[in-house]
């Protein structure tokens, strides 16, 4: 019984003390930061489905990398981009309903990345990658761009963080207030797109909503006031990512879905928490 314990710590620090998992510890802890803090605001401003739609949309932008030869984070990037602001655009110059256009730019831009994908023919591993994530496979200069879209998005909220959480919880007296709701509209999608390229590397295109969607949902259950819910978002997304690093090294699963799985798991015991509590208030 005293051999198990100390075997498994043995492990452990020789696990930590690898190149490849702390560059995976790093970036996780970098987006989990990241993630968190602008989780809560999605799940206040009811953005998910626009999570769900940029990112799924930045597979076109991945392939369109394969397919010209370059870095595929940049043409990511770009795609990302440039889609957040078709969302926007659509929303408050045409005639769609929001969802219609989320949709339609989201089976487009699919659609290009399979042609593109066609083209290059780069149907192979990397790909997988992007779609599922592969953390454990991050190279040091990954590592470093995540970090820089970190500071970057992380400078930008706190800059504009009276004017985020007041867009947040009442857009209507914001406008009246005078504050720039259409800019920040943009401003904001474009920090977003940012973020879900950047967490490709951790649980990819295909699961990287759920890193946007369920830390801020986890918060709005537990907490009411906004600084907690920022707090408790980024550290049930942090608490996830180094379980689910470990997890899945320990039993050889998908780190990125183990993290994503994790999460869900913590969600739940929250909404239990939640109902509990009211339960008792009542």
């Amino acid at each position: 019984m005293g051999k198990f314990p100390t075997g498994w710590c043995a492990e452990m620090s020789e696990l930590l003390g690898m190149g490849f998992f702390q560059r995976a510890l790093v970036a996780g802890l970098l987006l989990s930061l990241v993630c968190g803090a602008l989780s809560v605001f999605i799940v206040l401003r009811r953005m998910a489905f626009i999570g769900v739609g940029i990112s799924h949309s930045a597979f076109g932008g991945v392939a369109l990398g394969f397919l010209l030869g370059v870095d595929p984070l940049w043409t990511g990037i770009g795609f990302a981009v440039l889609v957040a602001v078709l969302i926007e655009w659509a929303r408050t110059r045409g005639r769609l309903e929001e969802d219609a256009a989320i949709g339609i730019l989201f089976a487009a831009s699919m659609a290009a990345g399979v042609i593109f994908l066609h083209l290059s023919r780069a149907y192979n591993v990397d790909i997988f990658g992007f779609l599922f994530g592969n953390i454990l496979a991050i190279g040091g200069r990954q590592v470093g761009e995540i970090a820089v879209v970190t500071m970057v998005v992380l400078a930008a909220v706190a800059v504009f963080f009276k004017e985020l959480v007041f867009l947040s919880f009442d857009e209507e007296m914001a406008w009246v207030s005078g504050v720039p709701v259409a800019g920040l509209r943009y401003f904001f999608l474009i920090l977003l797109a940012l973020v879900i390229i950047a967490a490709i590397y951790l649980v990819g295109i295909i699961l990287v909503a759920a890193l946007l969607v369920i830390p801020g949902a986890l918060a709005c259950n537990l907490v009411r006031h906004i600084r907690p819910m920022l707090a408790v978002s980024v550290a049930a997304a942090a608490s996830a990512c180094l379980g689910g690093l470990l997890l899945s090294v320990v039993l050889n699963w998908p780190s990125g879905a183990t993290i994503v799985l994790l999460l869900s798991l913590g969600f739940l015991a929250s909404v239990l928490l939640s109902r509990r509590r009211a339960g008792g208030g009542g």
